[in-house]
């Protein structure tokens, strides 16, 4: 107990430190700044129990302490935020193990085989029983109330056509590398123990929410797709995307299928905790119509623009660090797509407590009253000083069993 109070001690006197902190550091360096109040608070940290292993990421601190998180894998259901805090993937279902990595069969799929779990009219949480690369032959098309969890494993699937999940519910995906996804089509493909049918050619994104809903994205590493690496159409709604690891794409995230589409007036996105890495160019992402939370994101550079969007959506950016890069005209943070000032200025954007760097800046448009962005609200923002800390482990993750992930 006196170390636990003396450790409590030790980090409210840390928090006292900021202002001495922030006044004694050169008012430009502020990367310099925000280095030293991490270290600082991190010290106390480890030095405080209870608070050992914590980030501050309200997912990752709900699950990742537990040394015993094999055992206890369905929890993560419940550490999820944000607009598809409701998913439940396969929580209330049995557990299925991947075994075979190969012989992907689209219409008739083999026991063992991750279409084979995915498929099933069952809750199912899908585990892999080894590190392997899945190259699917056809679009993976998901049904409702499944979870793909990749923790303990190695899991890539690539190369080949990737993720579908259309008008279905309930779907997590969680600690997958996605890359290199291909399109697919113009054959059969089942969805169900029930149903196969005829598919046209695919668009190539890495994950494809078509109808979907109560869909949460987590701890994933995407890059290189031949469309989107993440988009979501055609009144998708109550989705959250969060500590992915982004790169080496150009269309990265349209949300949102036209502006003519006017179902996707409902469409509530949280995107949370992600960072947007090197080598990406535009939509990060793009939207249209809906109402989209971005929140405490790391953007380290853009080469066209970040956040853009077209047909009124409402986008409540806050607490994210946006790095331009040294491109003279790649500074704006924003892209008010297909519509002339006298109709974009009235569309609701909002920055709050964003972190601008090296010239980023962001376009406001409309109403600047929080009332406003009610339904683009899904969380309370952090500082965005705490960033680095925050995203430090974007991406899929390395678990070991019988160790804190």
């Amino acid at each position: 107990m006196a170390t636990s109070f003396l450790s409590l001690i030790s980090l409210f006197s840390s928090l006292l430190l900021i202002p001495s902190i922030l006044a004694s550091s050169p008012s430009q360096n502020h990367q310099y700044v925000v280095d030293q109040v991490h270290s600082s608070i991190n010290v106390s940290r480890r030095n405080l129990g209870y608070l050992s292993c914590g980030t501050g990421n309200p997912i990752d601190d709900c699950w990742r302490c537990d040394p015993n998180w094999e055992k206890h894998r369905q929890r993560l259901a419940d550490c999820a935020i944000g607009f598809g805090k409701n998913a439940v993937g396969g929580r209330d279902g049995k557990i299925y193990v991947v075994t075979n990595s190969g012989n992907d069969d689209p219409v008739n799929p083999k026991p063992g085989t991750l279409r084979y779990g995915v498929i099933q009219d069952e809750p199912l949480w899908i585990i892999f029983a080894r590190d392997m690369v899945i190259r699917l032959k056809e679009e993976l098309i998901m049904n409702s109330f499944k979870t793909i969890d990749g923790r303990g494993a190695n899991v890539h699937i690539a190369g080949g056509p990737c993720i579908t999940i259309q008008y279905v519910t309930n779907v997590i995906i969680h600690g997958i590398h996605i890359h290199d996804c291909k399109q697919g089509g113009n054959a059969m493909v089942r969805s169900s123990p029930q149903h196969y049918g005829w598919r046209t050619i695919s668009d190539g994104d890495g994950v494809s929410i078509f109808g979907g809903s109560h869909i949460w994205v987590d701890h994933c590493s995407l890059s290189k797709c031949v469309d989107g690496l993440i988009d979501a159409i055609m009144g998708s709604t109550a989705i959250t995307i969060s500590n992915n690891y982004m790169t080496q794409h150009d269309k990265v995230m349209l949300l949102g299928h036209s502006d003519s589409y006017v179902q996707d007036k409902n469409m509530q996105v949280t995107i949370a905790f992600n960072h947007f890495g090197e080598g990406l160019v535009q939509r990060m992402p793009r939207c249209r119509h809906g109402y989209f939370h971005v929140v405490n994101n790391d953007y380290t550079h853009w080469e066209m623009y970040a956040i853009g969007g077209s047909a009124n959506p409402t986008i409540n950016s806050q607490g994210n660090r946006f790095l331009a890069s040294d491109i003279k005209f790649s500074k704006e943070v924003t892209k008010h797509e297909i519509a002339p000032e006298s109709e974009w200025k009235n569309w609701n954007w909002r920055t709050d407590g964003d972190l601008m760097l090296n010239g980023a800046f962001f376009v406001q448009s409309g109403a600047g009253a929080s009332s406003n962005y009610a339904k683009a609200s899904s969380l309370s923002a952090k500082s965005s000083s705490l960033i680095s800390s925050l995203v430090s482990d974007a991406g899929a993750l390395s678990c070991r069993k019988g160790f804190r992930c």
